[in-house]
């Protein structure tokens, strides 16, 4: 490392950018399927809130129907869970706090006053919807990382922010395209998908059309532009491991450097036949360099676990 940091604060560095990433990709995905059930009141609700367990690692039970008020309670507002986004935010807070050191004041006054503002966006939530709710979260995601840009020096403390948000993209990439290509039952369509990821836009200025088409998937492994994209966040988090002052053989960098490539040169025209087995080896990829980075930087015994990894 060119910049000597505490293992305590690498960690909290990492989680930060994790857990705020993971907010916004939830409540992207949550904000999505919404959409969709009102724009078709006849699309099955069971079946798009059992999809949306699936994509997020949790089990939707057995006992009757699932609705979207369930979803809600368990996967925005639930505080005890990592894998909600209010769970995420104030995990993220809380690592932010252990982190006041290294991050600006004006990161850490966003993730506080995001966090004081969730009860309220709560409460009027179950009155009049979570649409609010879900948009204060992406507005304030968004609004962290661009502070994060705009007012950290690009040294380690910034690379172990995007760090975690990169390895945390991908993940969430890879799962909801692991439901729409592994769980038919349970899949959402592909438009869906893109506006899960923000990506409706950006695929329609690339492609000139809507999303309905297995391009999709394409999109959202191969673009090297689009920030969402599983080979740009691969090709960012390699970068910040190499400004780490890492080797090439550094079993952090290998994995996901190894997948980048993959990608990179990836025939597109043979993407839908090999696409179940590269989805399993991104996530795979993913999880095998977040263990190396905490054993790495992270030797200590802390108390924080990597909750919901692999799930």
């Amino acid at each position: 490392m060119n910049d000597v940091i505490l293992s305590r604060i690498a960690e909290s560095l990492t989680w930060t950018g994790r857990y705020v990433e993971r907010a916004d990709a939830t409540g992207r995905i949550l904000d999505a399927y919404l959409h969709r059930l009102l724009e078709d009141p006849w699309r099955d609700e069971d079946t798009a809130c059992r999809s949306l367990y699936a994509i997020l690692g949790m089990d939707a039970g057995d006992d009757g129907p699932c609705d979207m008020q369930q979803v809600l309670d368990q996967l925005a507002f639930d505080a005890r869970s990592t894998g909600s986004i209010e769970g995420a935010l104030g995990a993220a807070r809380l690592n932010a706090r252990s982190a006041r050191e290294a991050i600006s004041s004006e990161m850490w006054e966003c993730l506080n006053s995001t966090w004081h503002a969730l009860a309220d966006q709560r409460m009027a939530a179950r009155r009049t919807g979570p649409y609010a709710y879900l948009e204060l979260v992406r507005r304030r995601a968004a609004l962290f990382f661009g502070l994060a840009d705009s007012t950290m020096s690009r040294d380690d403390s910034w690379r172990f922010v995007v760090l975690g948000r990169s390895l945390e993209r991908v993940d969430m990439t890879v799962r909801l395209l692991s439901v729409r290509v592994l769980d038919a039952v349970h899949a959402p369509d592909w438009p869906t998908l893109l506006s899960a990821s923000g990506a409706d836009e950006a695929y329609a200025r690339v492609y000139g059309g809507f999303g309905d088409t297995p391009r999709v998937a394409e999109f959202l492994l191969l673009d090297r532009d689009f920030p969402r994209s599983a080979l740009h966040a691969l090709t960012t988090a390699e970068e910040c491991l190499t400004a780490l002052g890492r080797p090439r053989q550094d079993p952090a960098r290998r994995p996901i450097g190894r997948l980048r490539t993959r990608l990179e040169y990836l025939d597109t025209h043979a993407l839908e036949n090999q696409l179940p087995a590269l989805l399993g080896d991104l996530q795979h990829a993913c999880m095998a360099s977040a263990d190396a980075v905490a054993e790495r930087f992270f030797p200590y015994q802390g108390p924080i676990e990597w909750a919901q990894e692999g799930a």
